[in-house]
């Protein structure tokens, strides 16, 4: 019986397909088409040339067998890369480049390829074989630069942890996810780049969620998704900011989740940041929430004050500036939720300062943190407590930092550092300093001394009561 090339390569598929799992055969073989059959060589024809490569990388063993079960121990197969309209135009016939039994062939199965096209970049940076992409990294972006706080620890351990190996820990893929202004594409990005730092040879991309729907439509107006996708397997790292934005555009997620599933299998590693965890992203695909489970989601919190000054302080020391301690804890104490916002305070008094020749005090402070905030949040101070407390037990409040231990003062010190606990932002360290300079242990038992009185005395309760609506009432009189 005569056989073609259509059925020849029919034959082939039926063996391969029980070979490889569904979603690589329709990645990997559907998208091939027989050419011709001359003798014992069949020639397929491929999208373009990492397609070819990726065939000869991975499945070339598979291949070999198919070939030789349906045309002898003289089988071969030989690749035609599909060029794109313009060329074929210019072209109309292609030379067969043969490349021998090289590239770790057994002899008599040597591939031959056409032509040599490169991969179309999305972010159009001429492409090479081995191209080296462009990671679309910011520099001021660092792991150093991403100040650590109880409520970042577990995502910039896991970062780290993937920066030495990415690809190579559970932590594949890795989603940081919070609120707007908490971090997310520093820590994204810091990841990247500490892998280039480490791995140059590593291939990094960062984009968006926007510019990756944005580049889809591109690539399917232009007939050239084949392109795209192989492009973004290309990558080692790949870092998509926003992935919630991917909500409802069902083509986008289908593409995201074929390039997802080939950087998956094949070790790579995927770092997504998003507003919030995989199990609230309505809109999304249910098999790419399943995917996303598959590795750590750590989520940024809100960072508490002590973090907060860290990094107002590691950002003035970065630009070399010095500010007023009661400035930076005016600022932490009135910009909670948002490190950007934050950030930006400081930019907008250190510009105000210099352009208007103002010294940084406590009113240009106030002056510019009204721009970001509805309402300054009257604040409490330790000094306020300690000056209501002393007022209240009579006793010279300068005392209360001294090493005094009479009753009435032993107290009045303790009470004071109780509220200063529960009213402030401040720290047990930060606490114990004002009071002669008492070390975190003091005040933890000056609390508990202060909760187990409020336990069983009546009248000490409504004492602490009475001062705490003092503090109230005097901050609303301000």
């Amino acid at each position: 019986m005569v056989r073609d090339h259509a059925t020849v390569w029919d034959s082939c598929l039926h063996t391969i397909r029980k070979n490889v799992n569904s979603q690589s055969f329709k990645t990997w073989f559907e998208p091939i088409k027989p050419v011709r059959l001359v003798e014992n060589a069949l020639t397929i024809q491929v999208p373009n040339k990492f397609f070819y490569e990726w065939l000869e990388e991975h499945y070339v063993a598979l291949l070999k067998m198919t070939i030789r079960k349906e045309l002898g121990d003289k089988g071969r197969l030989e690749y035609q890369i599909l060029m794109n309209q313009l060329e074929e135009r210019r072209r109309a016939k292609v030379p067969v480049l043969e490349t021998g039994a090289g590239n770790g062939h057994q002899e008599g199965f040597g591939p031959g390829m056409v032509d040599a096209q490169y991969i179309k970049n999305p972010f159009v940076i001429p492409g090479i074989k081995k191209i080296k992409i462009d990671p679309q990294l910011n520099p001021n972006y660092s792991l150093e630069t991403f100040i650590e706080g109880d409520c970042n620890r577990l995502a910039r351990s896991a970062g780290i942890a993937v920066a030495r190996n990415p690809g190579g820990t559970a932590f594949n893929p890795l989603i940081i996810f919070g609120d707007v202004g908490l971090g997310k594409t520093h820590l994204a990005q810091a990841i990247g780049s500490e892998v280039l730092q480490k791995f140059p040879e590593k291939q990094v991309l960062y984009v968006s969620s926007d510019k990756f729907t944005n580049q889809i439509i591109e690539s399917i107006r232009n007939n050239a998704v084949s392109d795209f996708v192989n492009f973004y397997q290309m990558a080692d790292v790949l870092i998509v900011d926003d992935i919630q934005f991917l909500s409802n555009k069902l083509k986008t997620q289908e593409i995201f989740f074929n390039i997802f599933n080939q950087l998956h299998q094949n070790g790579k590693q995927i770092v997504l940041t998003s507003d919030r965890p995989p199990k609230d992203m309505d809109g999304m695909e249910e098999r790419l929430i399943s995917r996303f489970k598959w590795g750590l989601s750590a989520d940024l919190q809100v960072p508490d004050f002590e973090t907060r000054m860290a990094i107002l302080e590691a950002r003035l020391g970065r630009e070399g500036v010095d500010l007023p301690q009661s400035v930076l804890e005016f600022i932490c104490y009135n910009i909670r939720n948002n490190i950007r916002e934050l950030e930006g305070v400081l930019i907008s008094m250190v510009a105000q300062s210099s352009l208007n020749r103002r010294e940084i005090d406590l009113d240009l402070a106030k002056e510019v943190v009204k721009n970001f905030v509805t309402e300054i949040n009257k604040e409490i101070t330790i000094e306020f407590i300690q000056q209501l407390v002393a007022d209240h037990f009579k006793v010279p409040v300068e005392k209360l930092a001294g090493e005094t231990r009479k009753r009435q003062i032993v107290i009045a010190r303790q009470l004071s550092m109780y509220l200063a606990k529960n009213l402030t932002d401040k720290s047990l360290k930060a606490i114990g300093e004002r009071f002669g300079g008492r070390d975190h242990s003091t005040v933890i038992y000056s609390c508990k001394t202060v909760q187990d009185l409020l336990d069983t005395d009546m009248i000490f309760k409504e004492t602490v009561a009475e001062l705490e609506k003092k503090i109230r009432l005097s901050l609303n009189e301000k």
